[in-house]
């Protein structure tokens, strides 16, 4: 690999010229997004080739799915390592499925899925569903309909708006702490979070490359301090800005795999992403350490149950009980999205169905429908659920004082849900395969 120095976009930092196969997946990458807006959710590479392709004659949807099977074929050839070039493949292949749906092929929803994300999403059954909404009821006692008692319960954990910059402050100030001491940090790195409206998610990390992420918290719905704290270190520590920064310091920088400097939407990376995102906040907040947090956090959230202090203590015992049951009831989001892009079933049957068998209300079901019905979305909603419980189960595979060392490979090292896949599989034979600690 040429190691002349060229700018990146993302900063003021250098990188590493990128080899041949880098060069064109990246290039790739950044003319479907021409056709495919929002596919590129980060770009820190040469600025030269994002140069080239802003200034260069479009290239047709079809021609990028040629382009992308060819670069495929060039793999075995030209890269070396197998982990590497087991990544790019399986990269090449969602790329191309995209390129190839917007050149006006006909491919199943479903399949789409499967060459995107490498994932085989499967409907819950409603009986599942009906048994989280029995815990709760057992979970909240009193009178009222459970409906009624799930908001009153969403009341009572509301953040007040002017209140939610103050609770930021203090999650992302612990979290990068213990992050720091669990796994490093690259020198430099720095984030800031900002408070938007108006957008089909809860929350967004969005990395500029330089080892800096800006956050965008959403206001649309209420913010509730459970969902904060879980927010928080999804999107900064140990989650994606993590991931991103440490990715960019040992993948980018030390390692020259300028791949890993565009980081694509619809692709079986973020299966990995945001499974870490999610399985990463058991290292920022263990779940025996949740109610003693939210005690604390809730003067400075501004919660009047900071008040009384039995109500207090007692919301917050049974918040755990109460977060494994709706996270349960959650996947009929999974299920909504099927009936969409399967069934066909229409928007208003969707948004009715995670209101009567998921037990949401009507605003919050409203707003998942809009995320998964979107154009740039409506393969993604998977990834949260299926991607935590791929990597929560491998993490589960190995002793609890293993555990952090092994989701750092996750913060290190191109792994894909299929390698994930085969390790389990390798573990629960007995025939375990070698870890190594970095890539």
């Amino acid at each position: 690999m040429s190691r002349e120095r060229v700018p990146a976009v993302g900063g003021t930092r250098d990188v590493p010229a990128p080899d041949a196969v880098a060069r064109d997946y990246i290039l790739l990458g950044l003319r479907l997004d021409q056709h495919l807006s929002g596919t590129v959710d980060g770009y820190f590479g040469p600025a030269e080739l994002k140069a080239k392709v802003d200034m260069e004659q479009l290239r047709s949807p079809a021609r990028l799915a040629e382009d992308a099977a060819a670069l495929r074929s060039r793999l075995e050839a030209e890269v070396r390592d197998p982990d590497r070039r087991h990544w790019l493949d399986l990269q090449l292949v969602a790329l191309e499925t995209l390129a190839r749906v917007k050149a006006g092929e006909t491919i199943a929803y479903l399949d789409q899925v499967a060459r995107c994300l490498t994932l085989h999403p499967e409907r819950r059954p409603d009986a599942r569903f009906e048994e989280a909404a029995a815990r709760l009821e057992a979970a909240l006692p009193g009178a009222g309909t459970l409906a009624e008692r799930l908001a009153a319960e969403d009341a009572a954990w509301t953040v007040p708006s002017e209140r939610v910059s103050a609770v930021i402050d203090v999650l992302v100030s612990r979290f990068r702490d213990r992050a720091a001491a669990r796994f490093g940090l690259p020198e430099g790195e720095a984030l800031r979070v900002s408070l938007v409206r108006d957008q089909p998610w809860s929350g967004y990390n969005w990395y500029d490359g330089g080892f800096r992420s800006r956050v965008d918290l959403n206001l649309d719905l209420p913010i509730r301090l459970p969902t904060l704290v879980a927010t928080m270190a999804h999107e900064t520590y140990p989650g994606h800005h993590l991931e991103h920064a440490t990715k960019e310091q040992v993948l980018v920088e030390e390692l020259g795999r300028l791949e890993a400097s565009i980081l694509l939407i619809n692709t079986p990376e973020c299966l990995i992403s945001e499974g870490l995102g999610n399985a990463g906040i058991a290292f920022a907040v263990p779940p025996d350490e949740m109610a003693g947090l939210l005690v604390e956090l809730a003067p400075v959230a501004g919660l009047s149950m900071a008040q009384e202090r039995d109500a207090l203590l007692a919301a917050a015992a049974r918040h755990s009980a109460v977060a494994e049951q709706r996270a349960r009831l959650t996947e009929t989001r999974i299920n909504a999205a099927l009936m969409l892009h399967v069934d066909g079933v229409s928007l208003d049957r969707a948004i009715a169905y995670q209101v009567e068998v998921g037990r949401a209300n009507p605003d919050t079901a409203a707003k998942r429908v809009e995320f998964i019905s979107h154009p740039l979305w409506r393969l993604y909603d998977y990834v949260y659920t299926e991607g935590e419980a791929l990597l929560t189960a491998w993490l589960d595979l190995v002793p609890p004082a293993d555990r952090e060392a092994r989701f750092g490979r996750l913060l290190r090292e191109q792994l894909t849900p299929p390698a994930i896949r085969t390790e389990m599989a390798a573990a629960t034979s007995g025939d375990r395969p070698m870890e190594s600690g970095r890539v």
